[in-house]
């Protein structure tokens, strides 16, 4: 490779660890240089900075699935709802007490109880009444009244997308609703029994739209009109994308929680990585001298990036977390082992160093790509099947993961090109 192309990427390397180093460690730069790189921190878990807890109370009385589905359909919209990507690694229980039963979230890091409240949301409770009324051409809302209103069992637990649009004729913001498969025959029935009447639209028991079905709707769609704005309307689409509650809740507590392992169990995990890492490091260039070194400042770059990966998705740090990310270390390791070995036999085949770092990188790909797609498969079952937990783990997991790859193939293989036709790479023979 031509001394002009490993240049460039050396370059882009050295611009890569001064951005990531810097995005990790902005006080260094903007304390001594007078820079002014964003200072974000890092966002750690329940177990290590404690957060808040909220306990919210269900309404079950209107429910018509079994009781034990719609507690998990609400537990599943909950942690969808704080934890987007896996990276707020919220813990959302249900507990049951005799007849009724407790909806308990603790959000990692939020000593601010009004800021937890404020990240769960208010998730409108969507609902379709059908009404009775005996004179149809009276304004709706003088002619409702308790017994005007029948419950259906269609509700926002059966939405499947809202989106925004705007009447062709008076621009109005409108709301579509698509509804799931269950869902789209629920509505195909209360239309087809309420031809000419009215169908109402509650949004946490407010009538927002009481449209006339004219015919049976069998496309699972419904549209919501009203005296919306368009910022109105875009936050109605909004929270019921994020997740219609299957079941109303009401805020009934909520404090302030002490972190369960605390200051002393972080620092001892990450004395261990970093002890860790530095026998790791030494290791490698005493075994492989300076492939080893190469490696090693390629294993820095890899968690300088990595850090900022976690800072830039502002992923919650658990031990779990930690754990997985460690464990991605190993994986990194293991990919420039590979790689070594295969150019030791090409250096002992007698090719040239130039020769057996391309063939080595070659050779050893088959095995590094097939090693990190089968764990990278196994994270992804963990992630999607797994709880907050486990999904943190998984998550670090395979960041580290595709990070690893990213280290060994291009920054390990730049650093030896760096040494082809030096006199440091005696070791190789």
């Amino acid at each position: 490779m031509g001394k002009k192309k490993i240049g460039v990427k050396l370059i882009f390397i050295l611009i890569l660890v001064f951005f990531t180093f810097n995005f990790v460690y902005p006080k260094f730069l903007n304390q001594y240089l007078g820079l002014n790189f964003p200072e974000i921190p890092f966002k750690l878990g329940l177990d290590l900075v404690g957060g808040s807890r909220l306990i919210y109370e269900t309404d079950l009385s209107k429910v018509e699935k079994t009781k034990t589905e719609a507690l998990s359909g609400l537990r599943d919209v909950i942690e969808k709802r704080v934890n987007i990507l896996g990276v707020r690694e919220p813990i959302v229980r249900i507990q049951e007490i005799g007849g009724s039963a407790r909806l308990m979230v603790e959000l990692a890091g939020i000593k601010n109880v009004e800021e937890a409240i404020k990240a769960i949301g208010e998730t409108p409770l969507l609902e379709f009444r059908e009404i009775e009324v005996k004179d149809l051409n009276a304004p709706l809302r003088s002619a409702i009244n308790p017994s005007d209103l029948k419950p259906t069992s269609l509700t926002g637990q059966y939405l499947k997308k809202a989106s925004l649009d705007f009447d062709n004729e008076t621009l109005e913001p409108i709301v579509i609703l698509e509804f799931d498969k269950e869902g789209k025959e629920l509505f195909k029935q209360i239309t087809s029994r309420n031809v000419d009447k009215p169908l109402a639209i509650f949004i946490d028991n407010n009538l927002i739209s009481s449209p006339v079905v004219r015919e049976p709707i069998s496309s699972g769609r419904a549209q919501i009109t009203g005296n919306f704005t368009p910022e109105e309307a875009k936050k109605l689409v909004n929270s019921l994308n994020a997740g219609a509650l299957p079941v109303p809740i009401k805020l009934i507590s909520q404090e302030t929680i002490a972190p369960s392992l605390g200051k002393i169990s972080l620092e001892k995990s990450l004395k261990a990585g970093f002890f860790g890492l530095l026998g790791i490091i030494l290791f490698m260039i005493c075994y492989y001298q300076m492939a080893g070194l190469a490696a090693s400042l390629s294993l820095l770059v890899y968690g300088l990036i990595l850090l900022s990966l976690f800072k830039l998705f502002s992923i919650t740090l658990t031990l779990a977390g930690i754990a997985g990310a460690i464990l991605s270390i190993g994986m990194a390791v293991d990919a420039n082992v590979l790689i070594f070995a295969r150019m030791k036999e090409e250096i002992k085949k007698g090719d040239s160093f130039s020769r057996a770092i391309d063939i080595g990188f070659k050779r050893a790909w088959p095995s590094i790509r097939d090693g990190n797609l089968t764990t990278l498969i196994e994270a992804m079952i963990m992630f999607f099947l797994g709880t907050s937990f486990i999904q943190g783990f998984a998550l670090t997991t395979s960041l580290g993961i595709l990070v690893s790859m990213f280290s060994a193939i291009f920054i390990t293989q730049t650093f030896l090109e760096i040494f082809i036709g030096s006199k440091v790479r005696k070791q190789d023979k």
